[in-house]
């Protein structure tokens, strides 16, 4: 007969020499690899790649239609083609644009800012999941990617608004004080937009399905928007509407930053159209979304790239 040896199973750690290791470790300066930071310490590392984030916003943006033979000039059209597409059917067809003043600027700009939001949210969704090669090959804080990601959508809102602006003018809506607006209200939208899309982000990361349900949410959200039509005429409309889904459409994030981006530009979009204490509401839906979003994020930090 012959007798079987057996390799005994290996043996955890002492406590007592599980401390000393990790003694030693922190005397020379080891740390656990992938190990999440404290919530100063990723803030630390995050504006320390500012630039990056920069950068890599700039170069998405530029690779974007760099394909196209018009190249970035489809950074306006698109946006421009939507507004045409949404007039002739909403405008023309359902009629939405009656009672409305300077319909075409009124809609041109709900497509432009609509599409922001839009836009940084399912580039935010695949932040995580479309970019599994960097974050495994590179150590950096995982939130500088769905952050450039709503940056870039920024810019290609920035080069929508020069069209923008000439749209206006066109239509004989003069240059005021009030388009200074624009930079409090642009703030406060990409801020909400960055945290909605550090929450999809993780989301995305961990479901990548996700990202083929989010057009249908998106859509939705888009119509209860009043991208197409004007919410208050709608309400004046009817006035059997219960009083909480009026409440909800006029302090839904997605029609409150495109109503003031509205107000600052139309002279013929008056303060009444605005749900009362606007500027509060635009800025509680930033911090809610910005803070909330960062640290949802931050807390499966060591978890992204993995699996």
């Amino acid at each position: 007969m012959t007798q079987a040896l057996h390799t005994p199973p290996p043996t955890a750690p002492a406590p007592a020499e599980a401390h000393d290791l990790a003694a030693l470790a922190a005397r020379h300066g080891l740390s656990v690899s992938g190990a999440r930071p404290s919530l100063p310490e990723y803030v630390r590392q995050l504006v320390a790649r500012r630039h990056f984030i920069g950068a890599f916003a700039t170069a998405k943006l530029t690779a974007q239609y760099s394909q196209a033979k018009l190249g970035q000039v489809w950074q306006v059209l698109t946006p421009l083609l939507n507004a045409a597409v949404y007039y002739f059917i909403f405008g023309k067809l359902l009629g939405t644009s009656r009672g409305i003043p300077d319909y075409i600027p009124f809609l041109v700009t709900g497509v432009f800012v609509w599409t922001f939001t839009q836009s940084s949210i399912m580039a935010g969704t695949r932040a995580i999941s479309g970019n599994l090669g960097l974050v495994r090959a590179l150590h950096f804080p995982r939130a500088a990617l769905p952050i450039s990601f709503a940056l870039q959508q920024l810019q290609q809102l920035l080069f929508s608004m020069a069209a923008l602006f000439v749209i206006l003018l066109c239509f004989g809506i003069p240059i005021t004080a009030s388009w200074v607006l624009v930079l409090p209200a642009l703030f406060l939208q990409f801020t909400f937009n960055a945290g909605v899309a550090m929450v999809m982000a993780r989301m995305g990361a961990k479901t990548p399905d996700i990202a083929q349900l989010m057009p249908f949410v998106l859509r939705t959200w888009m119509y209860a928007s009043g991208v197409m039509f004007s919410i208050t005429a709608m309400m004046a409309k009817h006035k059997d509407m219960p009083s909480w889904v009026s409440t909800a459409l006029q302090c839904n994030p997605g029609a409150i930053y495109i109503d003031l981006m509205r107000f600052a530009l139309m002279d013929s979009f008056h303060a009444n159209q605005l749900p009362p204490h606007v500027w509060a509401i635009a800025t509680g839906w930033a911090l809610l979304a910005g803070v909330g979003g960062f640290i949802y994020f931050w807390k499966a930090e060591e978890t992204y790239g993995r699996g």
